[in-house]
């Protein structure tokens, strides 16, 4: 059976979005919602594996729709919703840790790193996210995710539940009338977008990131003018007497290829346009890189500043960010719960 092109993708409510998130993702989901099908979810369910403050939660999920909707996603065009408004999402995942095997979530890297070495004190729901993330791409037959390098293997778990699912209730699959077997299509990962991994401000090494102690390491969409200004002055660059003589050069000097990766993102031009900008502004000394940062905080600011603008604007009426929450969940559960009445079928429960 042909399935419908359908995408979906999703980012927690904890902690500020930033340039990496915006970078890394929510460009690329911007223009998909042009040629696919859409379905992007805040998910609020994955945010409690590690404890939330209530009150800070909610605020925090109306604050993620509000960017998301600042930076360009159309709730017309696409489906926005909060996943806890959703409950096939957590009645699947049920299902699929009953499919899973443990080994395969023992080999998930992610939960080591945030584990760390006080694993025993760790979350079940934290050990079973993979899971929760498989429900939320299958509920709908997700066909297209986007996602960074650091899901891929989550999503590369989630293709094993959809063909294990398959083979496990195969004859139960074959009298729905799906005649191949196939009831939930193993998705495909989209990894793309103008920086699809966007580094630390204070280490070109580590992944920008909501959870780094330090602000400065990121550039928050709520950040003003003055404070990515500030960041961006501070953001490190290297010891190096002159800036590198080409791509190659580039890549293995990471704080300025973060920094140039960033501009070129941000100034929709190519890494070597940028780094061509960077060698003309380039000056002798310990400010060979004041040019760049001159003209990465003049594109951040003109990019940024009508996102948090619109942001503060939507905060302002929190009762309209509730109101496109539940028109979103209203018409995803119109494609979730009747795929999850026939997986109730192919299981074998009893239902009315």
């Amino acid at each position: 059976m042909a399935f419908k092109e359908r995408v979906f993708s999703g980012m927690q409510p904890t902690g500020s979005l930033h340039l990496g998130n915006y970078l890394g993702a929510m460009v690329n989901w911007i223009e998909m919602q042009k040629t696919h099908e859409c379905i992007y979810c805040v998910v609020d369910l994955h945010a409690i594996t590690v404890w939330q403050d209530p009150k800070e939660l909610k605020n925090a999920i109306r604050q993620v729709t509000a960017a998301y909707i600042a930076s360009g996603l159309d709730p017309k065009k696409s489906i926005l919703f909060n996943q806890s408004q959703v409950p096939e999402h957590a009645e699947l995942a049920w299902v699929f840790n009953c499919v899973a095997r443990l080994g395969w979530l023992n080999r998930m890297t992610q939960f080591k790193e945030k584990a760390g070495k006080d694993r025993e004190n760790a979350s079940v729901g934290l050990y079973a996210y993979p899971n929760l993330m498989a429900a939320d791409i299958l509920a709908y037959r997700a066909t297209h995710v986007p996602v960074g390098e650091d899901q891929k293997q989550h999503l590369e778990l989630a293709r094993d539940i959809a063909q294990k699912f398959n083979n496990d209730f195969r004859d139960g699959i074959v009298e729905k009338g799906y005649a191949d077997g196939i009831f939930f299509p193993p998705p495909d990962p989209v990894i793309t977008g103008p920086a699809t991994r966007v580094m630390s401000l204070r280490d070109g090494t580590k992944k920008m990131s909501k959870s780094e102690p330090s602000d400065m390491s990121r550039i928050n969409l709520m950040d003003d003018a003055d404070a990515i200004a500030d960041k961006i002055k501070r953001a490190k660059t290297d010891m190096e007497p002159a800036p590198p003589s080409g791509l190659e050069e580039l890549g293995a000097r990471p704080e300025i290829d973060n920094l140039v990766g960033i501009y070129a993102a941000l100034a929709g031009i190519s890494k070597q346009a940028a780094l061509d900008l960077l060698i003309s502004t380039a000056t002798e000394g310990p400010s060979i890189y004041t040019g760049l940062k001159r003209a990465l905080t003049e594109v951040a600011v003109a990019r940024l500043g009508p996102i948090r603008a619109e942001i503060i604007r939507l905060m302002n009426d929190p009762a309209e960010i509730d109101r496109i929450l539940a028109d979103g969940s209203k018409r995803a559960r119109a494609i979730a719960g009747p795929i999850y009445a026939e997986v109730k079928d192919v299981v074998g429960f009893v239902r009315s």
